[in-house]
């Protein structure tokens, strides 16, 4: 790595023990770094002035604590089974919160960030949001949706991309993006809302896509960092962002050109990058996180392959769920 991307870009470390964390240098067949400790805790860490702590809350959610406040992008935590990675998909699967995981591991955010509004992604976040008071930022969608699952609209912050939020410890760039397509060149539930639903929702199927967003997230005098939901993007969008780090969707299918080297390119190739939405989300939420299927593995594979050949500088860190990071800016 060159001494200019030293200076521009630091280096990824542990909050707990403050030890380096290990790198997959080698191939990599899903399992997490030794030395990345997983703790469960949901007290918010101490933190000095433009440091951070980020915790994978699984597929593709994270929980962010700056200073005294909390941030949660897609936070997900029922995981609950819908037959996805069996066989035996279920768009009539029942909707369902598990408000003991909410409560040990959303803590007590100001603001959700949701990048589009399939149930991985969104289920959990009417609940968090009213029991917390939270803030929800996301596309049209995402606010009627909040609006029939009974949230206060003063508390929904629909956007479209471009945005730029400052939320005291962090500002919040807000980007158009586009959702990962299967190998019909498709999507689950495609579709959005213009309005509320008549009805609560009460199966996954209700759940369209509705848009997806992308965000990053720069921590005053700290890092900056890049969040993905899905396996695609638009790349004109991306031009000057140039995270520090950016968390990466896995695809599912070949169906997108040239994934990892146009998203590289396009994000100036960050110093970290955190493969995501790669784990088994219907399974409870214990580490060692798994690959669902041989699919998965076989993408996430290919996909940590590419970024060593196109970003061979850049750093890849296979996350376990809850544990806290610190990067550097």
């Amino acid at each position: 790595m060159s001494g200019s991307r030293f200076g521009r870009r630091g280096f990824l470390r542990t909050v707990t023990a403050g030890t380096a964390l290990a790198t997959t240098g080698a191939a990599v067949t899903g399992a997490v770094p030794a030395t990345a400790t997983a703790t469960t805790p949901a007290a918010r860490p101490a933190t000095r002035a433009g440091r951070a702590t980020f915790r994978w809350l699984g597929t593709s959610g994270w929980r962010v604590d700056t200073g005294e406040r909390t941030l949660l992008i897609d936070p997900f935590l029922t995981r609950f089974a819908t037959g996805l990675f069996d066989g035996a998909f279920d768009p009539a699967t029942e909707l369902t919160v598990d408000t003991e995981a909410i409560a040990e591991h959303a803590g007590t955010p100001e603001t959700i960030l949701v990048t589009h509004a399939h149930w991985d992604h969104f289920s959990d976040v009417p609940h968090i949001a009213e029991t917390t008071g939270a803030r929800v930022v996301g596309t049209a969608t995402t606010y009627n949706l909040g609006l029939a699952f009974g949230l206060d609209s003063a508390r929904l912050s629909p956007v479209k991309g471009g945005e730029v939020f400052d939320f005291g410890d962090c500002v919040v760039e807000v980007i158009a993006s586009l959702h990962s397509r299967n190998a019909a060149y498709s999507m689950a539930f495609p579709g959005v809302r213009t309005s509320p639903p008549a009805t609560r929702p009460t199966t996954i199927g209700e759940l369209p896509e509705g848009d997806t967003l992308a965000y990053q997230v720069t921590v005053k005098g700290g890092p900056s960092v890049f969040f993905m939901g899905a396996s695609d993007f638009v790349a004109r969008n991306l031009t000057g962002l140039a995270p520090d780090v950016a968390m990466i969707a896995i695809p599912s299918s070949d169906a997108v050109h040239d994934y990892v080297p146009r998203l590289l390119a396009a994000l100036d190739r960050p110093a970290t990058v955190v493969p995501v939405h790669w784990d088994h989300f219907e399974v409870p939420l214990v580490n060692p996180p798994r690959v669902p299927d041989a699919k998965t593995q076989r993408y996430l594979d290919a996909f940590l392959a590419a970024v060593r050949r196109v970003a061979p500088d850049t750093r890849i860190l296979l996350p376990a769920y809850l544990t806290p990071y610190s990067f550097s800016g």
